[in-house]
C-alpha cells in the first residue's frame, strides 16, 4: 500500500467516523408561542445539550386550524415531521382516520415511561380503542382567579386570607352581589364577546357538574342540564355582575387593573399574575382556586391537554431510531416538567406533579390536583376539540344569549340545529 493510499484510506475512515458521530435529527412541529414557546425552547435546548445521540429541531407553526391543516396535509403525502404537539381533545377525531401512529407499551417502556406515571383522566384522553396515540404533557383547565383586596372588602376571605368555599350557583351569585354592593366592582371578568370560547368552556363545565352530557351518538343531548347552566350564566349578566361583550384581552385587563373581583380563565394566565406581582405592576394581591362546585359535590371543569404525538406518515414511515429519539425527548420533557409547569400548566407526569419542587410553585399548588382530577374535555368526535367546528358553532350562539340578543331557549335551539347538521356529516379533509 502506497503512502497516498494509506492517507486516503485513513481519511475515509476518519470521515466515516465523523458521520457516525452525527446525532439523529428529530423534526418536531409545534404550535407553542409566547411564554409556552420560550419554555419549550428551553426544554429542547436542554435536551440537545444533555446528550449527543439525538438532536431535536423544532418548527413553530400558527396555533389552531392552520397547524392541524398543515399536519394533516403533510401526513397524507408522506412529508410529516417525526413528532408534533397535539391537543388531546382531538384524539377521537384523528385516531379513527389513521392520522396518528400508535405508540406501544414496549416503546414507552424503552424510554422509561408507563401508564401509571400519568393522571388517569389524561391518559384516558390520549388513548382510543385500546391504543395509545399520544403522550400527555399537561392539562390546562379553567380556574378561578380572585382579587384579595376586593374580596376582602366584600367579606369573602377566611382568616388565612383565602377565598371562602363556594359550593353552589347561589354561593357564587351571593359573592358577586356582595362585591357589587360593597365595592362597586364587577363580580366576574370573563371573555364573552362575539365568537368567544370561554362561555362554551363554562357551559361544558357546568353541564358536566350536573352529571349531564352535551353530545351522544352525534346529536346534542344537553337538555335540562344545558338549559339550567346557560340560564344561570345569563342571570349573572342580567344582574350586572359581568360586563357584556369584552374580548379576551379586555377581560384579562379588566381583572388585572382591579375592576373585577374574580376572573375565570385558563391556567395559562398564571404567568401574567406571577410576573405582575414580581414587577409590582399588579395593583393588588391575588389568589387562585379550582373552578367552584356550582351543583352539588361534582367539581368538573373544562380543560384540554397538550401532548406529543407521532404522525402516521404511511407513505414514508418514521424510522425506528427516530421513534426512539422522539420518545427519549418526550421522557426528558416529562422529567423536567417543572419548567413547563411554570407556565401555569399542570404536569401530566405524576412523579413531577407530586414532587416537592412542583408543589413549591405558587400559586400552582392551590389548584393543580383538584383541577387535574376533575378535568372534562370537549365531547369526543371529529368535530370537537381545540379550534374545532363544534365549539365555533357554540361561540356564535352562547355569547348572543349573554348579550341579551337571544333568549336561552333560542340560543340553545340554534346551537343544537346547526351542531346536529354538522355532526351528521362526514369529517372534513
Amino acid at each position: 500500500m502506497t503512502r497516498l493510499t494509506r492517507l486516503l484510506t485513513l481519511g475515509a475512515l476518519m470521515s466515516g467516523a465523523a458521520l457516525a458521530q452525527q446525532p439523529t435529527k428529530i423534526t418536531f412541529w409545534n404550535f407553542l408561542g409566547g411564554g409556552d414557546g420560550a419554555r419549550m425552547k428551553t426544554l429542547i435546548d436542554g435536551y440537545n445539550d444533555s446528550q449527543k445521540k439525538y438532536q431535536v429541531q423544532q418548527t413553530v407553526l400558527a396555533w389552531g386550524v392552520p397547524f392541524y391543516t398543515k399536519v394533516r396535509t403533510s401526513t397524507s403525502v408522506g412529508q410529516a415531521p417525526d413528532l408534533i404537539s397535539f391537543h388531546l381533545s382531538r384524539i377521537s377525531g384523528w385516531a379513527p382516520e389513521n392520522l396518528l401512529r400508535p405508540i406501544t407499551t414496549q416503546e414507552l417502556a424503552s424510554a422509561g415511561l408507563k401508564q401509571a406515571d400519568f393522571f388517569p383522566k389524561l391518559w384516558q384522553a390520549a388513548n382510543y380503542q385500546g391504543k395509545t396515540y399520544a403522550v400527555p404533557l399537561d392539562t390546562h383547565p379553567m380556574i378561578l382567579y380572585y382579587n384579595k383586596d376586593i374580596a376582602g372588602k366584600a367579606g369573602l376571605l377566611d382568616a388565612s386570607g383565602k377565598l371562602k368555599p363556594i359550593n353552589s350557583v347561589a354561593d357564587f351569585t351571593a359573592a358577586m352581589k356582595a362585591v357589587k354592593d360593597k365595592t362597586g366592582a364587577y363580580g366576574l371578568a370573563i371573555e364573552n364577546g362575539p365568537n368567544s370560547y370561554m362561555g362554551w368552556r363554562m357551559w361544558v363545565s357546568m353541564v358536566a357538574q350536573q352529571g349531564g352530557q352535551i353530545v351522544k351518538d352525534n346529536k346534542v343531548v344537553a337538555g335540562e342540564a344545558g338549559k339550567k347552566a346557560l340560564t344561570d350564566m345569563v342571570n349573572w349578566f342580567k344582574a350586572g355582575y359581568i360586563q357584556k361583550n369584552p374580548d379576551y384581552p379586555t377581560s384579562v385587563a379588566q381583572f388585572t387593573t382591579g375592576k373585577a373581583a374574580f376572573m375565570i380563565n385558563g391556567v395559562w394566565e398564571v404567568p401574567t399574575m406571577v410576573d405582575g406581582t414580581k414587577t409590582k405592576k399588579l395593583p393588588f394581591a391575588y389568589g387562585v382556586a379550582p373552578l367552584p362546585k356550582f351543583y352539588g359535590n361534582q367539581q368538573n371543569v373544562w380543560g384540554d391537554s397538550h401532548g406529543f404525538a407521532i404522525p402516521n406518515n404511511a407513505k414514508n414511515p418514521i424510522p425506528a431510531d427516530h421513534v426512539a429519539g422522539a420518545l427519549d425527548f418526550i421522557a426528558y420533557v416529562q422529567k423536567n416538567g417543572v419548567t413547563w409547569g411554570q407556565g401555569g400548566h399542570i404536569p401530566a407526569y405524576l412523579p413531577v406533579a407530586n414532587s416537592a419542587q412542583y408543589n413549591a410553585l405558587k400559586p400552582n399548588a392551590d389548584y393543580a390536583k383538584a383541577s387535574a382530577s376533575n378535568v372534562t374535555y370537549d365531547p369526543p368526535g371529529w368535530y370537537s376539540g381545540a379550534a374545532g367546528p363544534l365549539e365555533a358553532i357554540a361561540a356564535k350562539y352562547l355569547p348572543a344569549a349573554f348579550a341579551g340578543q337571544l333568549s336561552v331557549d333560542k340560543a340553545l335551539s340554534m346551537f343544537e340545529n346547526e351542531a346536529n347538521k354538522l355532526m351528521a356529516g362526514r369529517p372534513k379533509p
